[in-house]
């Protein structure tokens, strides 16, 4: 039986279709790789089953591993799960005004345990605008003090 290049379109098709049955955005890259099986044995029409189980295979693993390495890793990397100790210290900026018994906002750059914006206490009177470190955690709010 002599595959012809078409087979790879419709398989390739299947399997990006088949990612809206199973939403883990994974069997897309194998039927991309599918895909471009079938651009090359247009290309070439002569290459054997073997190539072409070997392109398909190779095609696939590749884009899985640019999938992980370039787009999976550039997403926003939050600290949700790291210990309470390793964020001592961020600094970031006070949203709304603190005193010793009246609660403020502190906003930072990045994620600090899952989100970036806390409630927060002081021992002083803190206005907003200003740059604030965390000395603790307390409940569901920070201590903060000066930076």
């Amino acid at each position: 039986m002599d595959i012809q290049w078409w087979y790879w379109v419709i398989a390739g098709a299947a399997l990006i279709l088949m990612e809206l049955v199973v939403p883990s955005f994974f069997i897309f890259w194998f039927g991309i790789g599918a895909l471009l099986v079938a651009l090359a044995l247009w290309l070439l029409p002569g290459l054997s089953l073997a190539a072409q189980v070997i392109l398909w295979s190779g095609a696939s693993l590749v884009m899985v591993a640019l999938w992980f390495k370039v787009f999976a890793g550039s997403r926003l990397k939050t600290q949700a799960g790291t210990a309470q100790g390793e964020v001592i210290g961020e600094v970031g900026l006070l949203v709304s005004a603190v005193a010793p018994f009246q609660p403020g906002r502190v906003r930072f750059q990045k994620p600090i345990l899952g989100s970036d914006q806390w409630s927060c206490m002081a021992d002083e009177a803190i206005a907003a605008g200003e740059r604030v470190r965390i000395l603790a955690f307390e409940g569901n709010s920070v201590k903060v003090a000066r930076a």
